[in-house]
């Protein structure tokens, strides 16, 4: 049947027969839950429920998928450490070629660009470069030739022998939460949050620099004080003295 747990076959086909459009609504990149980047192009809280998975997934490599309600599906693989992952409005069709060829994409390119630095990066740190390139990555793929282009360039023999468990499986009790989609606005909170987040930073660095260069005004000022003291003592005796006999 089309209930429970899904098991998404490879030909495409929903449970009515006919065909339907998939669409990839959401991509993050984390290392565990530090988020480095992250698009959308839907508004709903699909963003908070994709932290809680964050927080379930093992750091050991590997691919899975979560089935949420019966309609929206979380696909993702670990590799190295970093969670890549997306959510797209196919849990009947449940193909997983698309999804799949997008996130080895995002990953390949990702790794491309930032190497060693992703393990130690802070939180947005990639997300105002690498997000038109996750935007760009989910139009072609959510485009009318993505399934062919998947299927030519397909990475992944395993991909439908990925595990496939419904997503109230890794929630704990206390913590299902309602998945809201509105696919007719495009959401503005991961371009607020990246501004927020930005802002922050550049008031932590404008703190710092402040404090750098007043430690070291400080230490000069010590310097010149050490100094006039050797030449002239401790009471400054020494060159009132010198003054007086001029």
């Amino acid at each position: 049947g089309c209930s429970g747990i899904q098991r998404a076959s490879e030909s495409g086909l929903a449970c009515g027969g006919g065909w339907n459009a998939m669409t990839i609504l959401y991509a993050i990149i984390a290392r565990r839950q530090t988020v480095l980047a992250e698009e959308t192009q839907s508004t709903g809280n699909f963003v908070q429920i994709a932290r809680v998975l964050l927080g379930k997934i093992s750091a050991d490599d590997g691919k899975m998928t979560y089935v949420y309600d019966n309609s929206y599906v979380f696909h993702y693989l670990v590799d190295d450490g970093v969670v890549y992952m997306c959510m797209v409005d196919d849990a009947q069709n449940g193909k997983r070629r698309i999804p799949f060829a997008f996130l080895e994409t995002i990953k390949d390119r990702f790794k491309s660009m930032y190497g060693d630095s992703i393990r130690t990066a802070i939180h947005f740190a990639m997300d105002k470069e690498f997000g038109p390139t996750l935007k760009a990555q989910m139009l072609h793929y959510n485009g009318p030739n993505a399934d062919a282009m998947s299927e030519v360039n397909q990475k992944m023999d395993d991909v439908k022998n990925v595990m496939v468990q419904n997503i109230e499986m890794v929630l704990e009790r206390g913590e299902k939460l309602e998945l809201l989609v509105d696919k007719t606005e495009q959401l503005q909170s991961s371009a607020d949050t990246f501004k927020f987040t930005s802002n922050k930073l550049k008031n932590v660095m404008f703190w710092k620099t402040v404090k750098f260069y007043a430690i070291i005004a400080f230490v000069i000022a010590l310097v010149i004080i050490i100094i006039s003291m050797i030449a002239c003592g401790a009471d400054y005796s020494q060159c009132k003295s010198d003054d007086d006999g001029h």
